[in-house]
């Protein structure tokens, strides 16, 4: 069956066809070390993973390759303010190459806990200079560059087509300049490589044909997702805030040097809000999945909830939301680790299920369509064989979940079932009487296919 999915360049669902039969490159922006992730940054690598284990579920061999940003990110998109590595080692009293590596540890801890596929490639930026100052001599040997007393800037001029992507009117951008753009020639060029202050010096710089100084953020990608995967790869991907400033600008370089759109398919990951507003950094007080971790919620809870929403659609955040991810998340696991093993996945179901996700990623479908599962009376070893076929695309790691070790008492075995008997039965009222008696003593009671479920009560 075919994949659709959508495309933020030409703004429409369209069919996936690979360059290379069998084969994809995927590119991810990945995290700027210089504080930790916040939960919203984490939603789009969820979604990025729900992509890539899409690929690989219709039979694809994915090459992923995620940059860390570690130098070169100013905290303005318009080119001026500090790098934030340099902000964030003042902050710490750490050296920026120490708080590169902290943050970077960090991130990484995040990755495991919220059970995402290792990239085959993680990149960073200041292990790349040559191919990144290699890549701006090009662009100057070509003619799109200029120079000014803090840098070498992109021309953007040159090129008519300059922020198709994000639909930019730079005529618009340029009237409606309100602020100083220094030796910019236009609101919209950007630095490819930026001197280092002569009044004080730098952590992280490098000699360069121009002057010793450090790479524009937007230069990295480019370099690097080249070096790794061609000038023309399948899929970039990143948060729907890159569009209008960092990919369209990456666009634009590879365009000049290369001649090419760096990718076929440009694919964005929306916001997660809260309050109806985007988390920041920049507010200085933003949920980790740690801060997740500290109310006692487990982190695939929140991947649940992200699921549980399209990636293309803004999700709002809540403490509620969340406890409704964690109990449906502990309820799906109860019922995987009760179902017997032995089981072939029932076709019907799969092909229900390839509908869903090969239709741009539709988890929430597919969230809907594993409780139907969880809910019909097939053969219970079919279902979950079934829902271990589909988990190897959500990634909620069932097949290692296990449920806490508790014994229940005798006394508590022999009322429920009593209670079962009861059922049997049909009493329905000595039945509740029973539930309720097993809750007094500590235990909760399920009802399922194979008997009684018994579990402490801890509520």
């Amino acid at each position: 069956m075919e994949l659709h999915l959508y495309d933020s360049w030409e703004r429409r669902v369209r069919r996936f066809d690979s360059i290379q039969p069998g084969r994809v490159g995927m590119y991810c922006c990945g995290p700027t070390v210089y504080d930790y992730a916040h939960i919203g940054n984490l939603r789009t690598y969820i979604f990025e993973d729900l992509l890539r284990r899409t690929l690989e579920f219709n039979g694809y061999q994915v090459q992923h390759v995620v940059n860390i940003t570690d130098v070169g990110h100013l905290v303005s998109d318009g080119d001026d303010g500090e790098d934030k590595m340099e902000k964030g080692s003042r902050r710490s009293g750490k050296s920026a190459w120490d708080i590169a590596q902290y943050y970077s540890a960090a991130f990484m801890a995040d990755f495991r806990a919220l059970n995402l596929l290792q990239p085959a490639v993680w990149c960073r930026a200041t292990e790349y200079l040559p191919e990144q100052i290699g890549f701006i001599e090009e662009l100057e040997r070509k003619g799109y560059t200029y120079r000014t007393a803090d840098g070498i800037y992109f021309d953007t001029s040159k090129q008519d087509d300059y922020g198709y992507m994000a639909r930019l009117d730079r005529d618009a951008l340029q009237a409606g300049v309100r602020v100083a753009v220094g030796e910019k020639r236009s609101i919209t060029d950007f630095a490819l490589w930026k001197f280092s202050p002569l009044e004080t010096r730098r952590q992280m710089e490098w000699d360069s044909p121009w002057g010793r100084g450090f790479p524009g953020w937007h230069i990295e990608c480019s370099a690097m997702s080249a070096a790794h995967l061609g000038s023309l790869f399948d899929i970039h991907c990143g948060g729907e805030d890159h569009i209008a400033v960092h990919h369209s600008n990456e666009i634009a370089q590879t365009q000049a040097c290369h001649g090419t759109r760096l990718a076929n398919y440009w694919m964005h990951g929306y916001f997660l809000q809260i309050d109806s507003k985007k988390i920041s950094k920049s507010d200085g007080d933003f949920l980790r999945l740690q801060s997740l971790s500290e109310q006692g919620f487990d982190a695939l809870a929140y991947r649940y909830l992200c699921l549980a929403a399209h990636y293309r659609s803004q999700l709002e955040f809540s403490w509620d939301g969340l406890q409704a991810a964690a109990t449906g998340l502990q309820r799906l696991r109860e019922t995987y680790h009760r179902w017997p093993d032995g089981g072939v996945a029932d076709e019907a179901w799969l092909q229900r299920f390839r509908v869903a996700i090969n239709n741009d990623l539709n988890s929430a479908r597919v969230l809907a369509l594993v409780w139907e599962l969880v809910r019909s009376d097939g053969d219970a070893a079919v279902g979950k064989a079934t829902l271990r076929a589909i988990d190897a695309v959500l990634g909620l790691d069932l097949d290692n979940w296990h449920p806490d070790s508790y014994q229940v008492p005798e006394t508590v075995m022999a009322l429920a079932h009593q209670r079962q008997a009861a059922r049997e039965q049909k009493q329905w009222q000595e039945a509740d009487r029973l539930r309720l008696e097993i809750r007094r003593q500590g235990f909760l009671v399920e009802d399922s296919a194979a008997g009684p479920l018994l579990k402490p009560d801890r509520g």
